[in-house]
């Protein structure tokens, strides 16, 4: 059997390693797959320019849009670049939409709850973007990416955009390209951005700082209902859902959305000058599904009256600016050899109880110092 030229695909990293199987195998010469790739590729397959990317998300180019997501979301150099030259084209289009954030415990039904939303949303005219991040395998690194399937008529209407992303192992579960693929989705038309994340750790925080309005999705019956409190969850809502409040559930859901009411008014609002509330809803019958609008309505009616909206939007800039600051440190102090040849070095010294915890964080500070050209 022949052997042919193999090489990698174009988004792979560089430098990847042997633990990058993925390969292109070059098409049979005079073969039909061969003679397809050298006649002139359609207009929608060319490469774009940063130009065209703008003019067809402006144009609200539903595939020229999945592409430029695609391509903020690569982590390769070259097409950095490009990625912030569309962000800053399309930027004086952004920031006319409603942004919501949207977690909540497994087995709560969000992805259930966002397509009866979405739903109720297009048929009120709205156009609605879905960003649904996926959790990564801390195993394999892979998601199933499967909110497609599970949003199966909103996916079909030409109002909605579902867009599910894997978070890599970002914190939270929130790409750290969730921001600017918002920006992307509001300069193509869409008025209503709903964000769904993980709902562990510190995803409420993560999500917090990109969204105007916050929702957490619960269910009753389901054990102690304000465990939520202990990890804090709950004083990130500014509405709080009880699902699945349909069948012999409707009772235990409507006791608890009046339970999680009466904590509320001893939690100090998550936004202020807002009281959160809470509701039982059923995404499955849609029952209180037009209530969780105009909740948010009356939300956004009451920040913009009092300018807290635009405060808010700033404060969220200028963290973007810091936690990408951040990240582009954590990048260099990962890719760097002689961090890591001394990390090694620092762990067989703790673990050989040469030295202590303390002295290995210093030496690895240290190490850090150098590696970005900051020590004395």
């Amino acid at each position: 059997m022949p052997k042919y030229k193999t090489y990698k695909p174009e988004w792979a990293p560089q430098n990847p390693g042997g633990a990058f199987a993925s390969q292109v195998m070059t098409g049979v010469p005079g073969d039909a797959l061969t003679q397809r790739q050298s006649a002139p590729q359609p207009p929608g397959l060319a490469r774009l320019s940063a130009d065209e990317y703008a003019e067809g998300i402006l144009s609200r180019d539903r595939m020229v849009l999945a592409r430029a997501i695609t391509m903020i979301e690569s982590n390769a150099p070259r097409h950095f670049e490009t990625g912030q030259e569309i962000i800053r084209r399309i930027l004086p289009h952004t920031g006319r939409s409603v942004r919501v954030g949207i977690t909540g415990v497994p087995g709560a039904g969000k992805s259930t709850l966002i397509e009866a939303l979405g739903n109720y949303l297009c048929d009120k005219g709205k156009k609605v973007a879905v960003l649904a991040v996926d959790p990564s395998s801390t195993v394999s690194r892979g998601s199933i990416l499967g909110d497609k399937t599970r949003m199966e008529t909103l996916s079909k209407r030409p109002e909605a955009f579902i867009r599910p992303s894997p978070s890599g192992g970002t914190l939270g579960g929130v790409t750290r390209k969730s921001r600017e693929t918002i920006l992307l989705c509001e300069a193509a038309g869409f008025d209503t951005i709903l964000v769904e994340t993980v709902g562990v750790g510190q995803s409420e925080i993560t999500v917090r700082s990109m969204v105007d309005f916050f929702l957490v999705i619960t269910i009753a019956g389901a054990g102690d209902e304000l465990q939520g409190i202990k990890k804090g969850v709950i004083e990130t809502a500014d509405l709080i859902l009880v699902n699945k409040a349909d069948g012999d559930n409707i009772r235990r859901a409507q006791a608890a959305s009046a339970e999680y009411e009466q904590v509320l008014h001893y939690l100090r609002p998550a936004t202020e000058g807002w009281a959160a509330k809470a509701y039982a809803c059923s995404a499955l019958t849609g029952e209180g599904i037009p209530d969780i609008w105009d909740v948010v309505l009356d939300f956004m009616g009451q920040m913009k009256k009092s300018g807290l909206t635009d405060d808010r939007r700033r404060r969220q800039t200028i963290d973007w600016v810091r936690q990408m600051a951040e990240e582009h440190i954590r990048s260099i102090i990962a890719s760097d050899p002689c961090v890591a040849a001394r990390m090694s070095e620092i762990e067989r010294g703790t673990l050989g109880g040469d030295l202590s915890p303390s002295m290995a964080a210093k030496s690895l500070i240290e190490a850090i110092e150098k590696a970005l050209g900051t020590s004395p």
